[in-house]
């Protein structure tokens, strides 16, 4: 065991010891199969690495035949993931190039698996994917196989550097888990107790004063105290607090009392119907810009652009009972889609527009058929670029129950085609969010005809397409807002009315904001909140605070109402929670 930089790390590499190495079966015990979903988790510190230096940090090796299975290896500014495959496949390696670990510091990385794709977290930063030719065998066994740390079993290949955390978690993305984090570096899921507890002792010998004593200071969740941890520091950075352990619990040193802050006016803008929607988006070299849908056909809708601290009209553009728009980019291309309702050749269609460089506007690019589109979603998967359209109603027939359309650009006629249809009633938002390597859309359903107490779906892609994930009843749901605080996953929807099969109209009614439960995989209810036809839910930051704000819109005898600021309540001592 050895101390550097303030952390406790295992060298493995000696010229006496054996590998640290131990039977399959030990941990396999009812399957002998290896997960076809896992991910890796290392905290390592490795000194600079020589060309061509290969050292494992983990590997499964065939007892017998010493014939690698599967194999975490580190070398010099990258790091190799090896897989013996089954049947003719054969070996495969999958390379992180450029990746900075081999730098005297130390580094925890997630490496997160499933089918051909495989991700890289370092230090909690943005992730890196990589897909392969096949998938991760979904029946690796291994029967009559060891698990060596540190090594591949033989005496060249081992690792030469400090280990902190070496984990195993099947089934599971563990990056949630550990990012964001106070501390990337050492971000900790499981880590032997003799290495948490880090003594008071200098570095360098002779008598120590009180003035030069260095005391480490613990910064992120609440950790134990107790006798031993008597003397040491904790920072609650969300808190704002510094406490010290006593020997049984921990004591203020010094609080910050908690700030009131206020949301004020800054500009009215002055807009020529009833606006339903805006989106404020930029195009680089030219500067900020504002699109606001207009419900009146006659005035169309605004294209601002901040001008002079303020935003100025900057192009008018026809629309038709505009709903919402969406901007988003395709490699250099910056487009604008609107949804609308324009009627041509007897049915109803959605418009695209592009910037045009030289023009310097908006000009119109692709038409695409839609019912009552009320928003727009663009999104990308695996460098492919989609559309999804939240389609409300058909006019011919006033049927809810219709299908809403994702479409795929296609990079050789450049435009965008359809790809999948999903089922939907009354659909009235679409939000795209990753968790980990998985993507999820979520749709926010309305009224089926009779009754708003119907069932909004989440939907997770897998093999090519969305498939259902999880299906959540609300009332009259009309948007959906996806946001992470800490490492944990959250879905508030936004519950507009309750219209029964017999009865009376509520609008007063609770929205809910929804985890995600890594245990159960799927989301569960963590906060009801009172609204009143709530229409839209969004979640931003101010430095450390998290803000949840809604839009109220009526509570069943008026429409001038307070519009509520929410704000994230994590502290030490309080229930974690919006107020």
């Amino acid at each position: 065991m050895v101390q550097s930089k303030g952390s406790r790390g295992l060298r493995l590499a000696s010229a006496v010891a054996a590998p640290l190495n131990f039977p399959a079966s030990q941990i396999f015990t009812n399957c002998y199969y290896f997960p076809s979903e896992f991910s890796l988790v290392a905290t390592v510190k490795i000194q600079t690495l020589r060309q061509k230096t290969n050292e494992y940090i983990f590997s499964v090796v065939r007892e017998g035949s010493d014939s690698l299975l599967l194999g975490l290896r580190v070398s010099e500014n990258r790091l190799h993931f090896l897989t013996t495959s089954p049947g003719p496949g054969g070996r495969s390696r999958m390379t992180f190039k450029d990746v900075g670990l081999d730098n005297n510091r130390w580094h925890t990385v997630v490496l997160a698996v499933t089918g051909p794709y495989a991700t890289l977290t370092v230090d909690c930063g943005l992730p890196l994917e990589l897909k392969q030719v096949q998938s991760f065998p979904s029946h690796l066994s291994t029967r009559g196989s060891r698990f060596f740390v540190g090594s591949r079993g033989r005496w060249r290949g081992r690792f030469s550097g400090l280990l902190r955390q070496l984990v195993l978690l099947p089934g599971s993305d563990a990056t949630p888990r550990l990012c964001p984090s106070p501390d990337p570096a050492l971000t900790e899921l499981s880590i032997p107790q003799v290495l948490k507890t880090t003594p008071f002792q200098p570095d360098q010998q002779g008598p120590v004063y009180t003035y030069e004593a260095e005391a480490r200071v613990t910064v992120g969740d609440r950790p134990p105290c107790s006798r031993p941890e008597q003397g040491q520091l904790w920072f609650n950075a969300q808190g704002k607090g510094l406490f010290i352990c006593d020997g049984l619990s921990w004591r203020t040193l010094l609080q910050s009392k908690q700030r009131l802050d206020y949301v004020e006016d800054y500009q009215d803008l002055y807009t020529r119907s009833e606006t339903l929607d805006v989106e404020v988006f930029s195009i680089p070299s030219e500067g900020l810009f504002m699109a606001a849908a207009n419900k009146d056909s006659r005035s169309g809708s605004g294209i601002y652009r901040w001008t002079n601290a303020s935003f100025q009209l900057y192009q008018n553009i026809s629309t038709q009972e505009a709903r919402s728009w969406k901007h988003f980019t395709i490699d250099d291309k910056i487009f604008l889609v609107v949804a609308a309702n324009f009627r041509e050749a007897g049915s109803e269609r959605s418009v695209i527009y592009q910037w045009h460089r030289r023009r310097r506007r908006f000009v119109r690019y692709q038409t695409l058929e839609t019912h009552t589109a009320q928003d727009w979603e663009a999104f990308r998967i695996h460098n492919h670029s989609f559309l999804v359209v939240a389609n409300h109603r058909r006019e011919r027939d006033s049927n809810h129950n219709i299908h809403s359309v994702i479409y795929r650009w296609n990079p050789d006629t450049k435009l965008f085609e359809v790809n999948q249809t999903l089922l939907t009633s009354g659909a009235y938002d679409w939000e795209f969010f990753t968790v980990g390597p998985y993507h999820f859309l979520v749709v926010a359903n309305t009224f089926d005809g009779r009754t708003t107490i119907i069932s909004s779906t989440i939907y997770i892609w897998l093999d090519g397409s969305f498939q259902t994930f999880q299906s959540i009843q609300t009332v009259g749901a009309t948007d959906w807002e996806p946001f992470q605080i800490d490492g944990r996953f959250f879905l508030a929807v936004a519950n507009s009315q309750k219209i029964p099969d017999r009865g009376t109209s509520v609008y007063s009614i609770n929205s809910t904001v929804y985890e995600l439960n890594a245990l159960t995989q799927t989301f569960i209810r963590f906060q009801d909140i009172l609204t009143h036809s709530a229409l839209d839910w969004e979640f931003f930051t101010i430095g450390d605070e998290k803000f949840l704000v809604v839009a109220n819109s009526h509570d069943g005898s008026s429409y001038s109402l307070n519009s509520v600021v929410y704000r994230w309540q994590g502290y030490e001592g309080t229930t974690p929670g919006l107020t």
